[in-house]
């Protein structure tokens, strides 16, 4: 039996095995408004009168207690989220954490991957360290979740990183989740120093394939998953290496999945930091545009797409913020100034459509913030528009008077993991197609929220969802209305 607005209703039960069909969605309405008038985005940092003093290091937003307002863990802190008013600790000590539901029992729990530690989280009130398993020692700088067996269980890709002054190079690894006790070592290999690494079913076929950005002039890995865990290295395959003619690879820090351009298909930023040196310009930023079904799903690069130069861009970040349907793209940089005496400051990049990226970043209110790989979104106050961590500091959002939808996928724990970690949503919306996905990691070493965020522009009427489930389940939704938070369970 499931709620639905206090009521309750009928569940859809499918025997193991079953196939599962186009479902009508099971609502969870959460309550939201319209969003506020502004004539122009503008942020606010807030940290100070919200109680927050965030470390500038890299971010997880997640709601750990279930309460509906989204908790922020940075610098070793779990940051509980005060009903969008304020922020009070509620742990510390956990390292540098990404978030899912690796036991099904309803609440995210953490994974330190600057640690190397499991923390199981105690019905949103405290955490526990969990067996992690047998695991070769590792010098992580970011990891992701996500159910790469099929099994129900969110599994882990680690990546593998080094130690300069040693000469080690630490292996990347999958760990696969033992039905939520613990993990077994399925895999590693020390090939190359990976920075970020980030999931993504980039070809639509219901399973996560996962994308790693390596240092040191290294070509980055598309690793793409057979269904059931196996992963292939297809880099090259589908062009996307993410370098330029006479290099072999970047200096990638942190990548990022989402549909620039709104056809269905979700598209890959991959993130270079570019010294200048005596071949040239290092490979610099770039976009790859997914071309879908009809060419095989091999990205197209399309170049830096307005994203100008500094030599120390560092973690991207996708989100909507000026709710115009448009990913808009948040990169940090790591150097305060740099060589020939130019500043590197992180950038908010308004997307204009057509792959064309505007700087905002004077404009919006967050400009020359400091040296930083911190950058994850999320509507932590729930008025609808998306908030943003950088540099250590928390800029709240304004607003534009745009429309909005949030959507919270629940898996059932058993065919798909509680978290839903690889599931897409689409709305088809005039001639484009918006599409989300739920993610854990991304960047280096960052998370974005896991609530689905929609900016709707000027449509303020009822949009239909269609939601692919990792497995490939495909559940339609029809006339949610705008201007809402709500959740969709997959069926019992």
């Amino acid at each position: 039996m499931v709620k639905m607005n206090g009521h309750v209703g009928s569940g859809i039960r499918l025997s193991a095995g079953q196939a599962l069909p186009r479902l009508v969605a099971l609502l969870v309405i959460l309550g939201g408004g319209f969003a506020r008038a502004q004539p122009a985005v503008v942020f606010e940092e807030r940290s100070e009168p919200l109680g927050l003093t965030p470390a500038n290091s890299a971010a997880c937003w997640v709601d750990v207690d279930n309460d509906g307002w989204t908790d922020l863990c940075t610098g070793g802190v779990v940051w509980r989220n005060e009903a969008g008013q304020s922020f009070s600790k509620l742990a510390e000590g956990l390292g540098t954490v990404i978030a899912a539901d690796f036991d099904n029992d309803g609440f995210v729990d953490l994974f330190s991957w600057s640690a190397m530690k499991l923390y199981r989280n105690e019905a949103g009130q405290r955490f526990t360290e969990a067996p992690l398993g047998d695991v070769p020692k590792c010098v992580s700088r970011g990891a992701c979740w996500g159910d790469l067996n099929g099994d129900g269980f969110v599994d882990l890709y680690v990546g593998g990183y080094e130690d300069w002054d040693a000469g080690i190079t630490y292996p990347d690894m999958v760990l696969m989740n033992q039905e939520g006790q613990s993990f077994t070592l399925a895999w590693a290999e020390s090939r190359y120093r990976a920075r970020g690494v980030t999931a993504c079913d980039f070809d639509e076929d219901g399973d996560l394939d996962i994308y790693v950005s390596n240092y040191r002039l290294q070509p980055n890995i598309l690793w793409v998953n057979d269904g059931a865990g196996t992963l292939t290295d297809a880099s090259r395959v589908y062009n996307a290496v993410a370098t330029s003619e006479g290099f072999d690879g970047g200096h990638s820090i942190g990548s990022c999945w989402g549909d620039f351009d709104n056809d269905g298909h979700i598209d890959l930023f991959a993130g270079n930091f570019a010294h200048r040196d005596s071949r040239g310009d290092q490979p610099k930023s770039r976009i790859l545009r997914n071309m879908g079904a009809d060419n095989a799903w091999v990205f197209e690069d399309l170049g830096t797409c307005g994203v100008f130069y500094q030599e120390s861009y560092a973690s991207p970040a996708l989100g909507d913020y000026d709710n115009d349907g448009d990913l808009d793209l948040f990169f940090t940089t790591v150097y305060g100034s740099a060589s020939f005496g130019v500043k590197n400051y992180p950038v908010l990049f308004r997307n204009d459509g057509a792959f064309a990226l505007t700087d905002a970043t004077a404009e919006a209110g967050v400009a020359e913030l400091p040296p930083t790989y911190q950058a994850a979104w999320a509507d932590f106050d729930n008025d609808g528009d998306l908030d943003l961590i950088g540099g250590g500091k928390l800029f709240v959002n304004q607003g534009t008077g745009n429309h909005w939808l949030k959507v919270r996928l629940e898996g059932d724990g058993a065919a798909v993991n509680r978290s839903a970690i690889g599931a897409q949503v689409r709305i088809l919306l005039d001639d484009t197609v918006l599409t989300r996905q739920v993610e854990a990691g991304t960047g280096e070493g960052n998370q974005n929220d896991l609530v689905l965020h929609f900016g709707l522009g000027a449509h303020g009427g009822p949009v239909d969802l269609e939601i692919l489930w990792p497995g490939g389940a495909v559940q339609t939704v029809g006339g949610v209305a705008a201007d809402q938070s709500v959740v969709v369970r997959l069926a019992q």
